[in-house]
């Protein structure tokens, strides 16, 4: 064997690879190109969030204040618009919201999952044709079956009560709950699907122990969008409610009257109605996000 002689360094005692003294390591530059993009996005980002920002501000003003043109920038901040709308009785249309939102959202995961659950890991004769009438439901406008779904709740003295929204926002939501779901339930591996049945589960095991915890980001973000769609509803709402199980976009239009627009008060009654699904999204956002970005990299 013969034995290799050590590498002898440099002259002047520096390595070959280190810099040469008394310079410093490169950096990348960034061009104009990149600062201008740093800014587009920025300037993008803030128009975005301007409108939300700008009703938190005049929130905290007074009335002469947020009326004024141009408009008021430097200001004391006070609550008072807010102790006004919480004794407006705002808080039973805050529970009309609640109570519609979260039981119609439950029954939509109840009923849309075994429904995906049927049209992608066991696909039903002419599944195309029945996931196309669900996506029909949402092509005829609203307005056009006001009339018989109040003539309807009339004839059951279902007006004015709160059950009535639960159901009208569940088949509202369910078409698109079972359109999310199905993608969710598409991006499972059958291996798993085929190796759970091979150890005898059932149907109940497999969705309960199996694909749930698979999908529970998809679950998450299917539960938010429907929750978001049902606190926002408007038109059912101010159609089949009068005071009993009103919900809270029924209660922002009381702040629009034959005295003129309160605007600082209708800002601070719009912060406090967007505050449970802020909070909601703020701490399922990690689950959103996941669930939102499944499938989109293999």
């Amino acid at each position: 064997m013969t034995a290799h002689a050590p590498e002898r360094p440099a002259a002047g005692g520096a390595s070959p690879t280190a810099p040469a003294p008394g310079r410093a390591p490169r950096r990348r530059r960034t061009g104009a190109g990149g600062t201008a993009l740093t800014v587009l996005t920025w300037a993008i980002g803030l128009a975005f969030v301007s409108p939300a920002l700008w009703l938190l501000l005049t929130a905290f003003k007074e009335e002469n204040q947020a009326a004024t043109d141009p408009p008021t920038l430097l200001f004391q901040p006070t609550l008072d618009r807010f102790s006004a709308v919480l004794g407006a009785d705002f808080l039973p249309y805050l529970g009309n919201s609640l109570t519609a939102t979260l039981v119609s959202t439950l029954l939509v995961l109840l009923l849309g999952l075994p429904a995906a659950y049927a049209l992608s890991v066991d696909p039903v004769k002419r599944t195309q044709d029945v996931l196309f009438f669900f996506i029909s439901t949402k092509m005829l406008p609203v307005v056009a079956v006001v009339v018989p779904i109040y003539v309807a709740a009339a004839e059951l003295s279902l007006l004015d009560n709160v059950w009535t929204l639960v159901v009208l926002y569940t088949a509202m939501n369910l078409p698109i709950a079972v359109w999310m779901l199905r993608s969710f339930f598409l991006e499972v591996p059958v291996a798993i699907v085929e190796a759970a049945r091979v150890e005898g589960a059932g149907l109940l095991r497999i969705l309960w122990s199996v694909m749930l915890p698979i999908m529970a980001p998809g679950i998450a973000a299917t539960a938010l969008i429907c929750m978001i769609f049902s606190w926002n509803e408007f038109f059912f709402a101010v159609n089949l409610t009068a005071s009993q199980a009103a919900t809270v976009p029924v209660f922002l239009t009381g702040f629009i009257t034959s005295e003129g627009l309160f605007v600082a008060q209708l800002s601070a009654a719009a912060v406090m109605a967007s505050l449970p699904i802020v909070v909601v999204g703020w701490i399922a956002q990690r689950q959103l996000v996941r669930g939102l970005s499944m499938g989109a990299v293999k």
